[in-house]
């Protein structure tokens, strides 16, 4: 593929490696919401093998916005068991580099940063749902809207591990009201996806002020008879990685998902690459 630009719509319909050949190429850097229905979509925390374990451990206490997906060796930036041709280093459309805490660059690759210590983790996104949700005739807004999910910082508290605590941030998905028990019953069938909701109505109740200004992402429109409903969202780890102040940690950048080539209802997920 070469490096003319393509929009959202030109990769709908197209298979996550034709996605991914876009990404790799440089032709597209947006959100990945909506694309190669049917497969995974993952969020990515690369960080130092020294750090690893305590993040690890981090996300199997926090399963709900931390779910495993994928774990690489030390070194290899190769993802083999989401998909034969994944190289974490370009197949993202944009990451994030933290150094110390702090956002030091957004960028479309990091294969200049790549280092033999480095460790990928791959987790479970909300995105992955959707399709489902979709499939039963629930909407889904930010995808009608063209905008990327709305994201919160809830007060919702983490279980520690080691440097790693924090509070649960959250995806918002307008439902109509007699359609968020199916919304619950859907998206239940994908536990590493998130799983079912976290809560569902008054923002308040969960520390969110104002849901036309989210942290994250776009405002969505909210319609006469649907309630706000509540998932824990894989941008958590990130606000955890970045308290935590490691000398260096990659990200994507929220709703700029990795696509993997496995489907988005496997019952198993291999969780290291052997």
């Amino acid at each position: 593929m070469n490096k003319t630009t393509v929009s959202h719509s030109d990769l709908v319909g197209l298979s996550a490696a034709d996605v991914r050949a876009a990404i790799r190429a440089g032709s597209y850097g947006g959100q990945t919401s909506g694309l190669a229905a049917g497969k995974l979509q993952c969020n990515l925390a690369i960080l130092p093998e020294r750090h690893a374990l305590d993040f690890l451990r981090f996300c199997l206490r926090n399963p709900k916005p931390c779910p495993i997906v994928g774990v690489s060796d030390t070194g290899n930036p190769f993802l083999p068991t989401l998909g034969h041709d994944i190289d974490i280093r370009h197949d993202v459309p944009r990451y994030r580099v933290f150094r110390d805490g702090v956002l030091a660059e957004e960028t479309t690759d990091i294969a200049d940063l790549w280092a033999d210590d480095l460790v990928t983790v791959a987790l479970g996104c909300s995105f992955t749902f959707e399709n489902a949700l979709m499939g039963a005739g629930i909407p889904v807004r930010h995808i009608e809207m063209g905008r990327n999910v709305p994201m919160y910082r809830s007060n919702i508290p983490l279980a520690p591990a080691g440097p790693f605590a924090g509070e649960m941030v959250v995806t918002m998905r307008p439902i109509p009201s007699d359609q968020v028990i199916a919304a619950h019953q859907i998206s239940a069938q994908f536990p590493q996806a998130h799983g079912a909701p976290i809560a569902t109505g008054d923002p308040a109740m969960i520390g969110i002020n104002d849901l036309a200004n989210p942290e994250w992402g776009e405002p969505v429109e909210i319609r006469t008879g649907e309630v706000p409903v509540y998932w824990a969202c894989g941008v958590t780890p990130q606000n955890v990685l970045l308290d935590a102040r490691l000398p260096i940690c990659i990200t994507h950048a929220p709703g700029h998902m990795l696509i993997a080539d496995v489907a988005e209802d496997a019952e198993t997920t291999v969780l290291n690459n052997q």
